[in-house]
C-alpha cells in the first residue's frame, strides 16, 4: 500500500490589507482526518512550519513562498482549503495541477473556476471529506489518479 504525502495549502491572509491570519484551525482538523485514515502518511502545513511568516522581511518570505511552490510540485496530493479566495493557494494549485499533482478541495466557491478547474476533488465542506475519507475513496482516488499516470 502506498505512503502517500500530502501538504495542506489555505487561506492565510487572503484579502485582509492589514498583517493579520484568517483562522487556522481547519489545518489541524484536515491534518487529524488524514491521519485517521492515511496512519502512516507524511503531512506538511507551512502554517505551523512558518508561523511568523508576516513578520519575515521579502528576502526570507520569496524564499518561503518559492520553497513551497516546489514542495507542492513533489507532493502527492494538495487539500486545499478555501472558505474565500487566496491567491497563494491558487498558485499552489496551479503549481499543482502542473506538476500532474492531486489537488483536492474544500471550498463552497465551486463556481469559481480557479477552484472549479484546478480541483480533480472537490469538496463543500471539511465534513464531506472527512466522509470521502472515511470511506475508503480518498486512498481509491489517489491510488487511481496516479495509476494512469504510470
Amino acid at each position: 500500500m502506498k505512503r502517500y504525502s500530502f501538504f495542506i495549502a489555505g487561506i492565510i491572509q487572503g484579502s485582509i490589507p492589514r498583517q493579520a491570519v484568517h483562522p487556522q484551525d481547519y489545518r489541524a482538523e484536515i491534518r487529524r482526518i488524514l491521519h485517521e485514515h492515511f496512519p502512516a502518511c507524511e503531512v506538511y502545513c507551512p502554517f505551523e512550519n512558518h508561523p511568523a511568516s508576516l513578520s519575515y522581511d521579502d528576502a526570507k518570505a520569496s524564499s518561503v513562498f518559492f520553497d513551497h511552490i516546489r514542495m507542492v510540485e513533489k507532493t502527492d496530493c494538495l487539500v486545499t482549503f478555501l472558505p474565500e479566495a487566496s491567491m497563494g493557494t491558487a498558485v499552489e494549485m496551479y503549481a499543482a495541477r502542473e506538476a500532474g499533482r492531486a489537488v483536492v478541495t474544500i471550498s463552497p466557491l465551486s463556481s469559481n473556476w480557479t477552484v472549479k478547474f484546478l480541483s480533480d476533488r472537490l469538496f463543500a465542506g471539511t465534513p464531506e471529506f472527512e466522509e470521502f475519507a472515511a470511506s475508503g475513496r480518498l486512498r481509491s482516488f489517489l491510488d487511481e489518479f496516479y495509476a494512469k499516470k504510470a
